[in-house]
């Protein structure tokens, strides 16, 4: 019985604790019971169990003072709470206090089945992780590949706020995957409406009305016929909109008074139209400093941070560049049709001392390329971007590159390129292997024009 999953179930109802420990039990499972909250810790302290399901209002001790304390003795223990008062408010506090779910009393049996089941696998996933030695299986979640701590702790609170949240905002620089994040959210989410996307930094100012509420036959020049806006889109789903602190100010008012009502009205329209719609925001740009600079309203950040998720930049995660760098070079070699089946030790070098100021993007974009022009099975570093080696051509007017630091060689690589190109900002990119965020950081930073 030693290798069991130990449970603890705490509430001061018998026929709950009854009712709960039936539904759990199954081969491999042991659990063990306590009608009170001090009893219920001792428990845990003596049996180190894999999961707690708790009560949320008890005589002496309520469950959001257990969590803490079973946190506090063992953050990897994972505890569920549970209360006949259920709201999503409540709900979201709780996980972001550390609660590992939230279900409301009486609870369904099937429901908690299979969230106890997502938990104990999420848990043991987490544990090969951490191991020397796992499976590269083990490291995908939904969609998404990691070995860093970071990473897991970001996959395993989207799987916790994902049934429960309203609105979410994750942000993170330019390239590391917050889209793929916001898609996750949805997925788990379980509600059965479309996740549709908007990209606030592509559309016009003048259009984003329309866009996003749609407007009525006749309600300004050009306005043929009636438009479905995305918001009544994703009705029963999800709007993911993207770069949203590129949003202008009185869409952002109206945004607001939609989200607080679940209502909005089509331009040019009197009637209101009710929508049951979660929304995920997702930025680049520091919404404070927006809201001190008054290019963001505060109420709405608010509103959409009740849960904030930031996704780290590669820098802060470099176990994952192997990983990742092995993904994209089987990707690649399968769309490519080439027998390409690795890296050479001293690409893996190069690439694991690069900062990446593209993120995810830039190392994709770099793979692709040296996939493509790679001759031997192992991509070596005459495959990669010139960005990342440093070598570029040395002309008579330029001075030797060991005079040069590192930082004044990239400056040099970035303006052959966008002199090469002509100015043209997707070109240089293409040239340089990298994407074009990447390109603009790097104008940015050396002070360079196209």
């Amino acid at each position: 019985m030693n290798d069991a999953v130990r449970i603890v179930l705490i509430d001061d109802n018998p026929g709950s604790v009854e009712l709960l420990s039936t539904a759990l039990a199954r081969p491999g499972v042991a659990i063990h019971m306590a009608l009170n909250p001090a009893e219920g810790l001792e428990l845990v302290r003596s049996l180190r169990p894999q999961l707690v399901v708790t009560d949320l209002v008890m005589p002496g001790m309520d469950g959001l003072e257990v969590l803490r304390q079973v946190l506090e003795f063992d953050p990897s223990i994972d505890v569920l709470l549970m209360t006949a008062h259920y709201t999503t408010e409540t709900a979201v506090a709780a996980i972001r206090n550390g609660a590992a779910d939230y279900l409301q009393k009486p609870v369904k049996i099937a429901l908690l089945r299979e969230r106890v089941a997502q938990l104990l696998a999420a848990a043991d996933k987490r544990r090969k992780v951490r191991s020397a030695a796992f499976d590269e299986s083990d490291l995908s979640f939904e969609g998404m590949i990691a070995r860093s701590d970071r990473m897991w702790q970001l996959f395993a609170l989207v799987q916790r706020i994902a049934p429960h949240y309203r609105s979410a905002l994750v942000t993170g620089p330019t390239g590391t995957g917050k889209d793929l994040i916001a898609s996750a959210i949805h997925r788990l989410s379980g509600v059965s409406g479309k996740f549709v996307v908007l990209n606030c930094s592509a559309v016009v100012e003048t259009l984003f009305e329309s866009e996003l509420f749609g407007h009525v036959k006749g309600a300004f020049t050009g306005a043929d016929l009636d438009k479905t806006g995305l918001l009544e889109m994703a009705n029963d789903g999800t709007l993911f909109l993207d770069e949203i602190g590129d949003m202008p100010l009185t869409t952002q008012a109206k945004l607001l008074r939609a989200l607080q009502n679940q209502e909005f009205l089509p331009v040019g329209s009197l009637k209101l139209r009710k929508v049951n719609v979660r929304i995920i925001a997702a930025t680049h740009h520091d919404l404070r400093a927006a809201i001190s600079e008054g290019r963001f309203r505060e109420d709405l950040y608010y509103r959409l941070s009740m849960v904030e998720l930031r996704v780290p930049p590669l820098r802060e995660r470099p176990e994952d560049i192997p990983l990742l760098a092995r993904h994209f070079t089987r990707k690649f070699g399968r769309e490519f049709r080439k027998q390409v089946t690795g890296l050479t030790p001293r690409a893996q070098i190069v690439l694991e001392r690069y900062p990446w100021p593209g993120n995810v993007r830039e190392l994709e974009h770099a793979i692709g390329r040296a996939c493509m022009l790679a001759e031997n099975p192992l991509v070596d570093i005459a495959d990669l971007p010139e960005a990342l080696t440093g070598q570029h051509e040395i002309t008579a007017e330029e001075p030797k590159s060991d005079a040069l630091t590192l930082a004044d060689q990239e400056r040099r690589i970035v303006e052959n390129a966008l002199r090469e190109a002509a100015g043209n900002q997707s070109e240089a990119a293409r040239r340089l292997g990298i994407g074009r965020d990447a390109l603009r950081y790097k104008m940015k930073r050396y002070n360079l024009s196209a």
